[in-house]
């Protein structure tokens, strides 16, 4: 029986507009390199891919620059203007190359701590299972439901934390799923917040694999620096 490969799919179409900066987050620098080749070297360092698909934004004039600093070879396709589109294009770019039980990975251009021992046990974890699944934390803080009163939030009710957990990426899911998933979540008009939540539109339970806290998305600038003392930690910068 043929080995599945693994494809990587890396939504990177953001603009940096809610980050308050002209330059995309993607593209931020952190220890000398940007964001994204960050983002790369876990699977660099993992080296099982099959291929790595890019969604860029149309306009995008910064990653010819910066395509030298990344640890893999890529290819880019056009963005949209929600993650959901990016990650669809980039899949439907697979079409033809991936085989329908062939993985798809897909990870955040702006979570760079991601470490090579998770992507690991994702693959592992999730190897035997014919769904997929993603990398997440147990919630472990009180969680607040608010509602906004005169511009201030003021806390509705108190939520029951157990069995909550908070979803990262990557995630990986087999092609001919995913891909299925993600087309009838939009073809019901459906805008999700990430792969794991087409695939349950679509009737499946993926797998959760918990994963270090320090896999973290970089949402603020602020981020960068906790961001640059994680890779420090991990000797990457």
């Amino acid at each position: 029986m043929k080995k599945p490969r693994y494809w990587l799919v890396v939504p990177a179409a953001g603009t940096g507009r809610r980050f308050g900066s002209d330059l995309p987050k993607q593209y931020q620098e952190i220890g000398g390199r940007c964001m994204l080749a960050h983002a790369l070297q876990a699977f660099a360092d993992w080296g099982d891919l099959a291929g790595t698909v890019l969604a860029i934004d149309d306009g995008d004039r910064w990653f010819a620059g910066i395509s030298v600093q990344l640890p893999l070879p890529v290819r880019t396709v056009a963005g949209g203007a929600e993650r959901m589109n990016s990650v669809i294009n980039a899949v439907r770019a697979l079409q033809g190359e991936a085989d329908e039980h062939d993985w798809v990975l897909v990870h955040d251009a702006v979570r760079p701590c991601l470490c090579a021992d998770d992507l690991r046990r994702l693959t592992e974890s999730t190897g035997a299972d014919g769904v997929g699944g993603l990398l997440a934390t147990r919630v472990t803080d009180t969680l607040k439901k608010a509602q906004d009163d005169s511009n201030q939030a003021r806390v509705v009710t108190t939520m029951d934390r157990q069995g909550l957990w908070q979803a990262m990426t990557p995630q990986v899911f087999p092609y001919g799923l995913l891909r299925s998933a993600l087309e009838a979540a939009q073809e019901a008009g459906k805008m999700l917040g990430d792969e794991a939540a087409a695939m349950e539109l679509a009737g499946h339970r993926p797998l959760l694999v918990e994963g270090r806290l320090d896999n973290i998305k970089v949402t603020q600038a602020a981020d960068l620096a906790f961001a640059e003392a994680i890779l420090a930690g991990h000797r990457r910068v």
